[in-house]
């Protein structure tokens, strides 16, 4: 089963980030399907730690050829999923911090107005 050292390296790696996955849930900064998420690919990658040649049957199921060149496409194809939500949270950040700042924008031209108004009537008396 676990004849070299980067098997164990790959199950240690897998089962911390198993662990800070269920941490990071605990402490509300993941949500339950994004949990689910990681832990599916963290059991991934713990089984193709322990069946290395497992990988060989699944990229001949896929029609790959090897089976590192399946988890390098894999990895790959998940590297861009990942950039492009990245990409999704940051414009929608963006758009919330515009539409803040026009909105704290138009609140102190609100209070200033105001306080002008209210200088103006102390003046006139």
């Amino acid at each position: 089963m676990i004849e070299h050292a980067y098997q164990l390296f790959g199950i240690l790696i897998g089962i911390l980030a198993i662990i800070l996955s269920i941490f990071r849930f605990r402490e509300g900064k993941m949500t339950l399907g994004m949990l689910s998420l990681w832990i599916l690919v963290w059991i991934a990658v713990i089984v193709v730690s322990i069946f290395p040649e497992s990988t060989n049957s699944l990229a001949v199921l896929t029609g790959i050829g090897r089976g590192l060149d399946f988890i390098l496409i894999l990895g790959l194809i998940g590297a861009y999923y990942l950039v492009f939500k990245m990409y999704n949270m940051i414009e929608n950040m963006d758009q919330e911090i515009t539409e803040l700042v026009r909105e704290i924008a138009i609140q102190r031209e609100e209070l200033k107005e105001k306080s002008d108004v209210i200088n103006d009537k102390k003046e006139n008396k």
